[in-house]
């Protein structure tokens, strides 16, 4: 009997290897990993040149406390990264995981406006759906409803306001007027940040705004003297077709970026935020150091599997990979709606894709969620790795599979993909009312 704490009580297949975007199972049995894992395998596996660059980190400094030392690693990553990002003035603050990012800037964004002389500053709106973390703080920014419920009277909601998701119809600017319609009604005084997904991940796949959406935003934010905090988590270093999603708006620059999953692509666990020179002066002039900190951040070994990752996608160039080959499987996707008309809307940027699944008499979600996942069950079973979802409407409908493949996939492979997804689809009778 195994000694694992599971996720699931679904048993899953144990993974024993892995070489580019495919995995093998104990029986031998290969899988296309079409999600990344959960967009985070940007590269692929089996690079033997980040393997090495973690075993040098590891031989030479196996670990140093953030509180003590800084290393010539994280020195050399933070600058080499926030160059790639064009985030000039920036600083790096490294650690673990997503989760982890966003509470950083969660608590980075408080302690500002508190240095700035204004504690009344507590709140961070977000919008609805959408997902941030699973630790409390960032699931209670999250709107997503099924992750949070149980934890809900873990949470302050007042300090989490929601807006609701942008229509990507509408025109961008004035969609960004309800941000302002919500400051205002909480009072300017009591809000801290704005935290958004540039692309919505797992909560919405691919949902994006119209153009003017985050350059109003920004102008919003900066009228009230509010943090703009994008979080990037999936959609950066690449995903999107250009290093930050966000930047695919009027070069819109946030106050806070925060990283992770690409950053070390699976490697090893790393992830982060960017602050503004204006933040980081602001708190280091005050008390004179971030009131928060985790034991691993800055981990040496991660971070040289971050700067190896990062030397990857500047030599092949991935990230204009990532917007030539996603715009290749775009047109792929719009083949596969127009042959399955449970398939309501195909969109993305870059390789992160999203497919919308409905009912095709109403063209809207089915009342009963659960098509996803079948489809993503079926995918599994031929082979193939999806992100199923469903809540993107109301928390409990709106079904949806989010699309990734690592930014490295061939045109081969990506023909591969599209013919596993098309199987899946077309194997998976559609889910109606009532049945699940």
């Amino acid at each position: 009997m195994s000694s694992v704490f599971y996720r699931s009580s679904l048993l899953s297949p144990v993974a024993v290897r892995a070489d580019g975007p495919y995995l093998w199972d104990a029986s031998g049995k290969r899988y296309l990993d079409g999600s990344s894992g959960a967009l985070v395998a940007n590269i692929g596996q089996g690079r033997p040149e980040i393997a090495e660059a973690m075993a040098e980190a590891a031989r030479t400094l196996a670990f140093v406390h953030g509180s003590q030392f800084s290393s010539p690693v994280l020195e050399e990553y933070a600058g080499r990264l926030t160059a790639f990002l064009d985030l000039p003035g920036y600083r790096f603050w490294a650690v673990s995981g997503g989760s982890e990012a966003t509470e950083s800037a969660i608590k980075l964004s408080r302690q500002y406006h508190a240095e700035r002389g204004e504690p009344g500053r507590y709140r961070v709106v977000t919008r609805r759906p959408s997902y941030h973390g699973a630790s409390l703080g960032s699931l209670a920014a999250s709107g997503m409803g099924a992750r949070r419920e149980l934890y809900t009277p873990l949470m302050n909601e007042a300090a989490w306001p929601k807006l609701p998701k942008p229509d990507p119809c509408q025109d961008g600017a004035e969609n960004a007027e309800a941000l302002r319609m919500l400051i205002e009604s909480l009072g300017p005084e009591t809000v801290a940040a704005f935290m958004a997904e540039p692309v919505v991940g797992a909560s919405d796949a691919a949902l994006a705004p119209a153009s003017g959406y985050y350059e109003r935003v920004s102008e919003i934010c900066r009228e009230y003297g509010v943090l703009f905090i994008a979080d990037e988590v999936m959609s950066g270093m690449g995903r999107c077709g250009t290093p930050l999603a966000v930047r695919q708006w009027g070069g819109v620059t946030p106050d806070l970026v925060v990283l992770g999953k690409g950053l070390a692509a699976g490697y090893a666990p790393l992830a982060g935020l960017a602050a503004s020179a204006a933040v980081y002066d602001t708190v280091m002039g005050g008390s004179g150091a971030f009131k928060h900190g985790f034991t691993y951040a800055g981990h040496p070994v991660s971070v040289a599997a971050g700067l190896a990752v990062l030397e990857v996608l500047e030599r092949e160039a991935l990230v204009e990979r990532s917007r030539t080959l996603g715009e290749e499987l775009l047109s792929g996707l719009h083949d596969l709606k127009r042959r399955h008309p449970q398939v309501l809307e195909v969109r993305g940027r870059g390789l992160m894709l999203g497919v919308v699944l409905g009912d095709p008499q109403t063209g809207k979600s089915f009342g009963t969620p659960g098509l996803a996942a079948h489809i993503g069950r079926e995918a599994f079973r031929r082979g193939l790795i999806v992100y199923p979802g469903s809540g993107a409407d109301d928390g409990v409908r709106g079904d949806h599979l989010l699309l990734g493949p690592p930014l490295s996939l061939t045109e081969a492979q990506a023909g591969e993909f599209l013919n596993l997804l098309d199987a899946a689809v077309q194997a998976t009778p559609a889910v109606t009312p009532g049945r699940s």
